[in-house]
This record gives structure tokens, sequence and C-alpha cells, in this order.
């Protein structure tokens, strides 16, 4: 059955996913506040629904104050606690989809929280890329969501079945549904995976489709759509904030923008998920510690040379171990300066405290 036709549901705490899980949190952490999701987040505005329906609401003073990092404060999907209109308390994650915000530093950026599937919407023109493929499945697996792939756009690509093998082949045993928005096709294929009570989040590049496939799911154009630049068919931005919406069918989805850049925030175990193939070559390496470049006995890199391995694959494979391995050492250095500071800071109140005492 269509989205269209299904009844909507009831916009109770349950409908927006509120489990055993956030209400043992709060019974346990901050009985005196009333739980509420984050439906939207736009700068310092937010927008909530709790059992009084929607609601604009603002973090309270003290609890920004307490933020260590930014990622303590609200993200799109998280459920957090009201007093007086004032979000007062973020529970804990159950999931959340993070990247490394762009640049040097490495800190952390929650694209979503408390999802459980995380949509990998690539378009099959201009936007299709293995490479990147690889790079989203990565994040994630780190997230702690199970992944799937929409290869949008299979009306402008003759060989869309032949590339959706492909994609099969590396998508780590994650469903790969083929669609075009333009005609409908594919989207009774996808909604199956889209349940009642459990949240996705869309992820992609400008231009491959997020914002048209949330309006056909909610049956109405609720999302503005653009279409892609005919001179280099790149996508324009139509999405500028996070969204959740309740679908017509209970489930609940997350609009997200175009992501330019995504620099990984995960860690070797979810890059050993998203290249499992070579995980499980390199076990049959005759050194434990094998480097799969020159050293005798080395499973992958003969694997290459036979073809049974893509050159491409164990190139990206190397290049994103090299990305995680960097973003460790980088938050290990992160971690000690915030150490340090932590006891600069007590130590100068314990001298403001000293010399109190001696006055």
């Amino acid at each position: 059955m269509s989205a269209r036709r299904n009844q909507a549901p009831e916009r109770t705490l349950a409908a927006f996913g509120y489990a055993p899980f956030f209400a043992d949190a709060l019974s346990s952490a901050r009985p005196e506040l009333q739980p509420a999701r984050v439906l939207l987040a736009r700068g310092e505005f937010y927008r909530v629904v709790s059992e009084t329906g929607e609601n604009d609401a603002r973090v309270a003073g003290r609890v920004k104050h307490e933020a260590a990092r930014a990622t303590d404060l609200p993200a799109v999907g998280d459920w957090v606690g009201l007093a007086e209109g004032q979000i007062e308390w973020v529970f804990p994650r159950r999931t959340r989809l993070s990247r490394k915000v762009p640049g040097k530093r490495a800190r952390e950026q929650i694209v979503a929280a408390n999802v459980d599937l995380v949509v990998i919407v690539m378009g099959l023109d201009a936007d299709y890329s293995e490479r990147r493929l690889e790079r989203y499945l990565t994040t994630v697996w780190e997230s702690g969501a199970a992944p799937l792939v929409l290869l949008n756009k299979a009306d402008l690509n003759e060989s869309f079945e032949a590339r959706a093998a492909a994609v099969r082949d590396l998508a780590a045993g994650a469903p790969v549904v083929t669609s075009s928005m333009k005609t409908g096709l594919g989207v009774d294929e996808l909604t199956p995976h889209l349940r009642a009570r459990e949240t996705a989040v869309l992820v992609g590049s400008s231009g491959v489709g997020k914002s048209t496939l949330i309006n056909r799911l909610l049956g109405s154009d609720i999302q503005q759509t653009r279409s892609v630049r005919e001179r280099d068919e790149r996508g324009q931005h139509t999405t500028t904030h996070r969204e959740l919406f309740l679908l017509p069918g209970g489930a609940l989805l997350i609009d997200n923008p175009g992501i330019r850049e995504l620099q990984l925030w995960a860690d070797e175990s979810a890059l050993e998920q998203s290249f499992d193939d070579v995980v499980a070559l390199a076990k049959t390496c005759r050194f434990n510690d094998c480097g799969h470049d020159a050293e005798p006995g080395c499973a992958v890199a003969e694997a290459v040379s036979t073809g049974e391995l893509p050159e491409e694959r164990l190139e990206s494979f190397r290049a994103l171990q090299k990305e995680v391995r960097f973003l460790a050492r980088r938050q290990d250095e992160t971690a000690e300066r915030v150490e340090k500071q932590k006891w600069r800071t007590i130590h100068k109140e314990m001298r403001k405290s000293g010399k109190h005492r001696r006055t």
C-alpha cells in the first residue's frame, strides 16, 4: 500500500519513537522533566514535539554553559527534557550519525541522533561514485544504525542494473534499491524498509532527489526541490536545515541538507565492516601486520594481481584507513589539551581560594 493511502498515525510520543530505552533514562536521571523530541534545529531555534503537541523551544542557559562541546547540545532526532518550555536536558543517544567538521580540528558534528536506518541516496548520473559510497558506508556502520543504498535517477542511466549489481558487491550486505523519483520507480520497494516508530535519515549530495523522495512519501510538496545545473550536473541546495517528518505509514524520516564533503568520524572497526572483503583476505596473509604492499605472502596483493579484488578498492581502503588513524591521533591530542585546560582551571581556582583565605 502506498504512503498516500495509509491513514495518518496518531501524534503520540510512542509514534515519534519514545521507547523504554528513553523512558528508563528519564526516570533514573530527570523524572521531573517533560520528554520531547527535536523535529527541527536551526541555529539556537528548535522545534520539538511533546505530549502537548509541537512547540518552539530554546536551550536553557545552564545547559549551554555546561556543554563541554557542541555535540552536548541537541540535534535533530534527539530526545530532550523540557521545563517551562526550555530544554533542560539531552537524553543519552541510542545511535548517532556523525561526521568530522571540515578543517584540521578533530571536532564532531552530529548529522542526526537516534536513527535506525540511514538511506544513502546517490544519483546514477555524474553524482555516482563507488569511492564516496564506501566513505558513506563507513560513516553509517560507525553510527550504530543500518545502511540502505538508494540509487536514484535510473531514468538517466541505461546501465543502471549493472551499476546496482556493482554496488551490491561492495555494500557489505546492505539493501540496495534502484529508483527514479521522476517516475516513481523504486518507492514501493523502499517503503517496507521504513517501519512505523523507527527513524530513518536521508544523506547524500545536493540534487540527488532527497527532497523529492520526502514529498512522494508524505504525499504532498512539503520540501522545495530544484533540478541540477545542466552545465555540470552538480546539485543545487534545496534543503537548508535538518527536519524530522512523521510519514503517513508511521515511519519517521529526517531530511538532511546535501553534503559536499564527508570527512570520517569513525574508527577502524567501522572501516572493517565497509571493507569486509579486504579484511577477509587479510586474515590469510602470511604476516599479521601485513601492509598489503610488497610483503611476501600477501593474500590481498595476490587478489589484486588476479583481478579478484579491484585495485581501486584496495587504494580506497588504504586512504580511509590512513584518515581514521590520523583522526584517532588528533582526538588523542584534543583530549590531552582538554584535560590540561581542565586542570589549569582547577589550579587557578585553588590559588584564588587560597589567597582569599589568607586575607
